[in-house]
């Protein structure tokens, strides 16, 4: 269950609530005492030195703790700009090629167009009449007249030549076939 001191007060003031410790308090000076001093105490040479040995070996491990500190951020922010470039020079990359496609897609667009129109062209000068035209403009032919036309008698005559042989058809004769065969083949 909740503490009860935490719980909602319905007055216009709410209680204050105490903290579990006792908060230090700030002690009031005293004017009239007297100071008491303190007796100085003999330290040797000897250990004055050992203890500035020992601040002046903390001190330059501190620095060594404070420069590794700075070398660690410093590689750190290297290697995170280092992977912020890759990834910029990636997408740049990526950008080009991108251009580069479109563009060769704008350039076989306009390739298609301008087969599609040499082949209209083409289909336009096979027609005959066309071809008429041309003919006369350009090369200065002219249609035939009855003067110009000449007429070859040939002969009617063939040509080819019969076959000499005899086609010898193989039957599957009898005997007696073959052997009548024979006989008119000698008269």
């Amino acid at each position: 269950m909740a503490n009860r001191n935490y719980a909602y007060q319905y007055d216009t003031s709410p209680r204050k609530i105490k903290p579990n410790y006792d908060m230090p308090r700030k002690k009031k000076k005293e004017y009239n005492k007297p100071k008491q001093k303190i007796p100085k105490k003999n330290i040797s040479k000897s250990k004055k030195t050992e203890t500035n040995i020992n601040t002046q070996k903390n001190q330059k491990e501190q620095k060594k703790l404070v420069l590794k500190t700075k070398f660690s951020i410093c590689i750190k922010c290297i290697i995170i700009f280092a992977i912020l470039f890759l990834i910029i020079l990636r997408n740049s990359q990526i950008s080009q090629a991108f251009s580069q496609i479109q563009s060769l897609k704008m350039t076989i667009s306009e390739i298609e167009k301008e087969n599609d129109q040499l082949e209209i062209n083409i289909q336009n000068s096979i027609n005959l009449s066309n071809i008429e035209e041309q003919a006369k403009a350009l090369l200065g032919m002219q249609k035939l007249t009855s003067k110009q036309t000449e007429y070859i008698d040939l002969q009617k005559k063939d040509y080819v030549e019969p076959r000499t042989e005899e086609v010898i058809i193989d039957e599957n004769n009898s005997w007696l076939d073959s052997l009548i065969e024979k006989i008119k083949k000698l008269f």
